[in-house]
């Protein structure tokens, strides 16, 4: 049994590329860009002051949230400012617990 023949002939590739024709082209041409339509001056100016206003609903929204925010925040702050308190309270009972448990008699 002999060595199978593995040899291939060569392509140029330049001119496989010329035997194939013109590239197609998949999206739009250049000069389909530059004759695309374009809004006016004026239409520009609007839609720019439009952007400066903002959206109404956004705001709104934004607002809202802020006073649930604010709501929150001082619910959060009362319970905190009680919590103080009596954990300050809470932790005199237990200094006091440790210097009762921590006096012992001297081993002599």
């Amino acid at each position: 049994m002999g060595k199978r023949d593995n040899r291939v002939a060569y392509m140029n590739p330049i001119a496989m590329a010329r035997w194939r024709g013109p590239a197609q082209s998949a999206g739009p041409t250049i000069q389909d860009y530059l004759n695309r339509p374009r809004p006016t001056w004026e239409e520009v100016k609007k839609q720019l002051e439009n952007k400066k206003k903002g959206s109404k609903a956004l705001a709104e929204f934004e607002e809202k949230m802020n006073e649930n925010w604010k709501k929150e925040l001082e619910k959060s702050r009362e319970k905190v400012l009680s919590g103080n308190e009596s954990s300050s309270k809470k932790r005199e009972r237990k200094k006091k617990k440790k210097k009762k448990s921590c006096r012992k008699p001297p081993i002599l």
